[in-house]
């Protein structure tokens, strides 16, 4: 895992760094793969930034019965909720409800408005916030950054207090614009690319994620 840091502040973003993540990265990139493998590997890097990216949850005691003898192990002591952004972020949905299945689900829809640029809220369906809640906002792009503030705005607005970002791919422009309006929010990513080219697309990127997901255009 590596962290990277401006002057002066403390790093809050943090690349997951293994030779399967780079492996599979690499294959969610190649233009040739169609949308059913783009899923699976979707999927399967979810797994692995998310499990680095919830190795923090709190824990609780608890003893269990084993054939054998009573076992103390632990179980996970927080209210962890899902929260994809739509529809992109559905596509990283079953990866993190693998690791913690009970975890409850919430869904933002944003649109950028052609004309303003500015993101667009339409959809919003989030369970109530508890004392123990941990959100988990997941988005496979973190490009501008604009939807992800957009949508960490409206989380802190419904009551959260614990959030973390997990995407996929993300740019040093959407990393300082997350950092910048919301510098206690940790973002965890796959990578983080060069840069964003003049449409606002990520470079070297992968593409329309939506569409690869979806085999829409």
């Amino acid at each position: 895992m590596a962290a990277a840091a401006t002057p002066g502040r403390i790093a809050l973003h943090t690349e997951v760094k293994h030779p399967c993540i780079e492996h599979k990265l690499t294959l969610l990139r190649d233009e040739r793969t169609d949308h059913k493998q783009f899923r699976e590997l979707t999927r399967e890097i979810t797994q692995f930034v998310a499990y680095e990216a919830l190795r923090n949850l709190p824990t609780a005691p608890v003893e269990v019965q084993t054939p054998l003898a009573v076992a103390t192990g632990r179980t996970i002591a927080a209210d962890v909720v899902v929260v994809p952004i739509l529809r992109a972020g559905v596509g990283m949905l079953d990866g993190i409800l693998a690791l913690v299945p009970n975890a409850r689900v919430g869904y933002v829809g944003l649109y950028r408005d052609p004309d303003t640029k500015k993101p667009v809220e339409y959809y919003r369906k989030l369970p109530d916030v508890r004392p123990d809640s941990f959100y988990v906002l997941i988005d496979p792009m973190l490009a501008t950054g604009g939807t992800t503030v957009a949508t960490l705005d409206l989380l802190r607005d419904h009551g959260v207090q614990q959030v973390i970002v997990v995407c996929l791919v993300a740019s040093p422009e959407g990393v300082a614009t997350v950092e910048e309006a919301h510098p206690d929010v940790w973002i965890f990513a796959a990578v983080v690319d060069s840069h964003l080219d003049a449409r606002k697309y990520i470079i070297p990127g992968l593409g329309d994620a939506g569409d690869r997901l979806f085999g829409t255009r």
